[in-house]
């Protein structure tokens, strides 16, 4: 029997973890996963080929990325997820809010104009269309915070909230377009705030944590809003299978439970990675001002005890 007519059954065992992680290989996200692993692994010896370095780190926040989509998409979680709404808000959270943090360490911008060879004087290759992309006026309203953060919240409730989660629930191929969508707004949300590639916004640091803060509780709200709520509230998860053993209320609960903790995840990784970059950008600054004094002498030093001198003998 089939679940809404996208051909997931109606006879899945109960939900444990073990029987979540079965890889199934959802074939969408599975390309996409081994194709990112392999551009990005190819940028990065055609790096160290020239000789160039990349950070270890950034690669392996990559990876880490991309394995947050292919356990989400490409294990049994993805079944589960289309009958159970626990399970969905797990794929939800994942996807949208740590793989994209993750992702977003890596680099992928930075790597692909570093790899990317100039097409020379006057012409225009992929690295120059990349550029141009980075400066143009559709990516600097896309990037926004009065376009990201509200694309983060509308994300949320316009889609749990109005009919369109139930439209998309229908087939696979809505879920899919879901999760897609979900992967995207977090990246467009997060990029502006991690502030590692380049890009139209680059606000100061204490800027993005208000930023991340501006959008964090609105998840938090949302999960209690589900947990404190009498009724199922989502029509495809209001009578969940009796082989899964579960009510649907209770199910919605947990749902709720899930989106309300897993809201401090991705604020706590962010504000280190802010923290981090913050001490980091200081101690550039500290070894500039350095080298310039070394090269000057310490002028600036020099004018402001000349300075100071100045007005200690006006005042005598």
């Amino acid at each position: 029997m089939d679940h809404g007519g996208h051909g997931m059954t109606m006879d899945l065992p109960p939900f444990t973890l073990g029987r979540g992680l079965e890889f199934t290989g959802e074939p969408f996200f599975l390309t996409g996963c081994l194709l990112a692993l392999a551009l990005y692994a190819a940028a990065v010896v055609r790096l160290r080929r020239r000789g160039d370095a990349w950070p270890v780190g950034r690669s392996v926040a990559w990876v880490l990325g991309v394995l947050c989509v292919g356990v989400t998409m490409c294990t049994a979680l993805n079944e589960y997820g289309m009958v159970l709404f626990s399970v969905h808000m797990v794929q939800h959270m994942i996807i949208s809010m740590l793989a994209p943090i993750l992702l977003l360490l890596g680099a992928p911008v930075t790597l692909t104009l570093r790899a990317l060879p100039s097409a020379g004087r006057g012409r225009k290759g992929p690295r120059e269309l990349l550029v141009a992309a980075l400066h143009s006026r559709v990516l600097r309203v896309f990037t926004h915070p009065g376009f990201t953060i509200p694309l983060f919240i509308a994300s949320l409730y316009a889609l749990y909230f109005t009919p369109v989660f139930d439209l998309l629930m229908r087939s696979t191929a809505g879920h899919l377009l879901m999760m897609v969508h979900f992967l995207l707004v977090g990246l467009a949300f997060f990029w502006p705030i991690m502030g590692v590639d380049p890009g139209p916004h680059r606000p100061g640091h204490l800027m993005r944590m208000l930023e991340l803060f501006a959008g964090m509780p609105f998840h938090a709200f949302f999960g209690i809003a589900l947990m404190m709520a009498s009724e199922p509230m989502i029509a495809t998860y209001a009578s969940p299978p009796a082989s899964l053993r579960v009510s649907a209320l209770a199910d919605q609960t947990a749902a709720g439970g899930i989106a309300w903790a897993f809201s401090e995840i991705p604020s706590v990784l962010v504000l280190l990675a802010l923290v981090y970059q913050w001490h980091r950008s200081e101690e550039r600054e500290a070894r500039r001002r350095d080298r310039m004094a070394d090269r000057d002498g310490d002028k600036e030093l020099a004018a402001y005890n000349a300075y100071l001198a100045s007005l200690q003998a006006r005042s005598r």
